[in-house]
């Protein structure tokens, strides 16, 4: 499907700052997701697919991997349009897995695997997965969900056998930080003690691969259902199909001038089970046969380590990282001169780090907006002299906006004033799970959807967000929903009411702060309300500070004005008692987290 429009087209002022060459002959391939793995297969079988603590997977080795765990899923009873689950860091096993289920048909489910059973189970309860692949470390957190839940089969990964010999060697070794390091990547050896059945990943992959005649998906079909936090506890799950994934990928591709097709080298630092990781880190690369470099997590001395060795030269990330890493390679001497192309997400790019960055590379950073919705690139800064800092840049090609009075969605406002930007193009999703009333909430005639941010656009077509309608904290470059920290809250006995909000902390990025009125005859204590939260939900959400309020303010309905308490907290107001020490993995833009809506 190739769709072309004029650089000069009166309608798209942006198209004329992109950079040379990026709707040259631009086209959609109408294929799925499958078929673009399976072509890369076939064009690039002795290149290298995917690298992990140093150990290679060859395309060829990575497509039969693929056919064997399909065949494995289909053992399990997986068919056309069943959910499978998979709770699992950056690994082979991960890739496998995603690709082996959309063979089948069926619909891949991504989760943060340091999630608590607590979290998981209003996801599992809504997208009714019947089979789950989980990382090791955490099966036990699946085998917790109640007997009602569908998960019939769980499939436990164990990471350490995709890593080299070596490393697998020297980890047996009974040396004690060797022994921390196993326990980080993998659970202890116990028998399984629930009735869920339990499958080792290689009796996945020990099948015959699936018959290559075995029915294929279609472009159309449901790919994908990634969770996107919304201003209530409730989960959404985004519906992205094939060609919602296969469209933003080739976006992607068009925007980074100079990829060379099988000489690339992706380095996957973003989760996979975050939109953003899962495009720009995993189907894009596949898609232009790259190789792609895996980290379980972000770690400064591990990613330097791999720079030497096999030196990445896309690299997508959130600005910390890019900060982070530049200055660990100046202090260690190890060079960064690869990484071409850096696209930054999640969070304002600061200048500082631009410059930081680009002198240590020698390559572009530039910074890009998009939703879970979106699939979810939308918007970028063209790589070229054109980008304009403080903005996140133009519509993609094939991608269309419009700037709405928020009351009256079908009505624009006038160029340069604020309004709600709404997104039109290919990689649009399909709607919400289950959720039809949301879905119509934000789907207008016309394919058109309401992002829920206020903008400004200017008279070359360059966005700047200037506020969000949501009320979701981004801390670390992913959303937390205030609803479910205040929810945790509520359930401790001392709280009697509660609003959370996000705090701006310089950089960029927010705190989560909490604004406690405590029960009456109570004592108010912010470290032991941190730490019961703690033990409600995943570490990032867990607020940075906890302040105590005499009381909230509040609507004449009622309502609480998290506006007000963010904007006191903000100036330094109605704290009488805090905690400033930080939340394990609060405000760390590395931590896994789970799905957001901005990259």
């Amino acid at each position: 499907m190739s769709i072309n429009y004029p650089l000069t087209d009166p309608d798209r002022p942006w198209t004329r700052h992109y950079s040379e060459g990026v709707l040259e002959g631009f086209s959609i391939p109408d294929e799925s997701l499958v078929d673009v793995v399976e072509n890369s297969v076939r064009k690039y079988r002795s290149k290298p697919a995917l690298q992990f603590f140093g150990a290679t997977t060859s395309y060829g080795d990575l497509g039969d991997q693929i056919r064997r765990a399909a065949a494995g899923l289909l053992k399990l009873g997986v068919r056309k349009g069943d959910r499978v689950a998979l709770v699992l860091p950056n690994s082979p096993q991960h890739v496998v897995a995603f690709y082996a289920a959309l063979r089948l048909g069926a619909v891949v489910v991504e989760h943060n695997p340091l999630y608590t059973d607590r979290e998981l189970r209003h996801q599992f309860e809504d997208h009714g997965a019947t089979v789950a692949v989980v990382w090791d470390k955490v099966v036990e957190n699946i085998q917790k969900l109640p007997a009602d839940i569908p998960v019939r089969s769980i499939v436990s990964v164990e990471l350490i056998p995709a890593m080299p010999l070596v490393n697998r060697l020297a980890l047996k070794l009974p040396v004690p930080a060797l022994r921390q390091a196993r326990a980080a990547l993998s659970a202890e050896k116990r028998p399984p003690r629930h009735p869920r059945k339990l499958v080792r990943w290689q009796d996945l992959l020990d099948n015959r691969p699936l018959r290559k005649r075995y029915p294929r998906p279609m472009p159309a079909d449901l790919a994908a259902i990634q969770y996107t936090s919304g201003t209530t506890a409730d989960p959404k799950g985004a519906m992205l199909t094939h060609a919602n994934l296969v469209a933003n990928a080739a976006q992607g591709r068009a925007w980074v001038p100079g990829l060379r097709p099988g000489n690339e080298t992706f380095y996957a630092v973003l989760p996979m089970f975050h939109a953003y990781g899962l495009t720009l880190c995993l189907t894009t690369a596949m898609s232009l046969g790259a190789q792609v470099v895996l980290f379980p997590k972000f770690d400064v001395d591990m990613t330097l380590k791999a720079m030497k060795k096999t030196p990445a030269t896309f690299l997508p990330a959130v600005p910390p990282i890019y900060e982070r890493l530049a200055e660990a390679a100046k202090q260690q001497n190890i060079s960064l001169k690869g990484v071409r192309s850096a696209i930054s997400g999640a969070m304002n790019l600061p200048p500082r780090t631009v410059e930081i960055w680009e002198e240590a590379t020698g390559g572009l950073l530039i910074e890009g907006y998009g939703l879970t919705e979106t699939s979810p690139i939308a918007l970028g800064n063209p790589f070229a002299k054109s980008r304009k800092t403080g903005t996140v840049g133009v519509p993609f090609p094939l991608t269309d906006i419009r700037v709405v009075d928020p009351e009256h969605p079908t009505v624009d406002v006038p160029q340069g004033e604020r309004g709600e930007l709404l997104i039109k193009g290919p990689q649009v999703f399909s709607g919400y799970w289950n959720k039809p009333r949301e879905t119509e909430a934000v789907l207008l005639d016309g394919g058109w959807f309401r992002t829920g941010d206020i903008v400004t656009v200017d008279g070359d077509g360059f966005v700047t967000i200037v506020d969000r309608i949501k009320e979701l904290i981004i801390t670390g470059g992913f959303n937390v929903s205030p609803s479910e920290v205040e929810d945790a809250l509520k359930r401790h006995e001392s709280v009697d009411d509660v609003a959370v909000v996000g705090v701006l902390r310089s950089g960029g990025g927010e705190d989560v702060v909490a604004a406690v009125v405590s029960k009456a005859g109570t004592r108010f204590n912010a470290e032991e309300l941190r730490a019961y939260v703690r033990k409600e939900l995943a570490a990032y959400k867990v607020p940075r500070r906890i302040v105590e309020i005499q009381e909230l303010p509040k609507s004449m309905i009622g309502k609480v004005l998290r506006r007000h308490v963010r904007d006191s907290l903000q100036n330094g107001h109605a704290a009488s008692d805090t905690v400033s020490t930080p939340a394990d993995g609060a405000g760390d833009p590395i931590s896994p987290t789970d799905h957001q809506d901005k990259p």
